[in-house]
């Protein structure tokens, strides 16, 4: 994948370390609890503990900074996220929209967000009560050793799929179908997702095709490397790896299948328009 000479994102939030071990308090947290340790005689420790179960740690972020200069992985998505932001503003002026860039949040092990505590196990994602996405870089490490989905564009798949997340947020799709899953039994609200995740697939596939229609930015074999990321992180092949056996009504993403089908379909036309999931008879 060619993005070495692709610009920087200016919203990349950088707060790995912040927290030394404690969780999301940040070093003012850590200050703060070795201050009070002080004047108190308590450990400092107990009071850490204390301290990250209160609602004020639950929703104070840790301070954030820019990426190191030298950090190739914080690099190459803070790249891939300006390739997002340069192609989402183009398409969605092209459809009478405004794109509002999101931010990139870097973490590690757990960090607080609008939508909650966001861990490591949970993978990537995107909050859109902070309109962030959210990864730890150790995912793709994952990603290659446990899903064997190696190279930089199945990497840049999993942030341009977060980003079309933000897509949907912004064109309202995200609020009706969470209104929808409200009123719906728990197969029906699994269902909903299956066709918000495949439509994020699509989109992320539509970034893909116009990113590379700009700049030239893919190699041989890179679609194919994203295309078996898609196949690694269906719901059918999850199942099957984890429990041994396959529940349908409980997927929420979609089968390996499906993932790569509205990948490519999206990658093939470049056209937003060919991603409506929600009404498309066959997933």
């Amino acid at each position: 994948m060619r993005i070495d000479d692709y610009r920087d994102s200016d919203n990349v939030e950088d707060r790995r370390g912040g927290g030394f071990g404690a969780g999301g308090l940040g070093i003012g947290g850590v200050v703060l609890a070795l201050v009070i340790s002080y004047f108190t005689g308590i450990n400092p420790l107990t009071l850490l503990g204390i301290m990250e179960q209160t609602p004020l740690a639950q929703h104070t972020a840790p301070a954030a900074h820019k990426p190191p200069a030298d950090d190739r992985s914080a690099r190459f998505v803070s790249k891939v996220l300006a390739s997002t932001e340069d192609v989402w503003t183009t398409t969605l002026r092209e459809n009478g929209k405004q794109y509002e860039a999101p931010k990139l949040v870097l973490f590690t092990g757990q960090t607080p967000t609008a939508c909650g505590t966001g861990q490591t196990a949970m993978g990537p994602f995107y909050c859109p009560g902070d309109r962030k996405v959210y990864i730890d870089l150790a995912f793709y490490r994952e990603l290659e050793s446990r899903f064997h989905a190696p190279g930089q564009f199945a990497q840049a798949y999993v942030i341009a799929h977060e980003v079309g997340h933000h897509v949907q947020n912004l064109l309202g799709i995200a609020g009706k179908v969470h209104r929808a899953q409200q009123q719906s039994g728990k197969v029906e609200a699994n269902a909903l997702s299956v066709r918000m995740e495949l439509q994020a697939d699509c989109l992320a596939g539509v970034w893909g095709k116009r990113a590379n229609d700009m700049r030239s930015i893919l190699d041989p074999g890179d679609l194919e490397a994203a295309l078996n990321a898609a196949t690694a992180i269906g719901d059918d092949r999850l199942q099957q790896q984890s429990q041994g056996r396959i529940v349908p009504e409980s997927f929420t993403h979609g089968t390996s299948e499906q993932r790569v089908r509205w990948f490519r379909r999206g990658f093939e036309t470049g056209d937003m328009g060919q991603c409506n999931t929600f009404k498309a008879e066959r997933l």
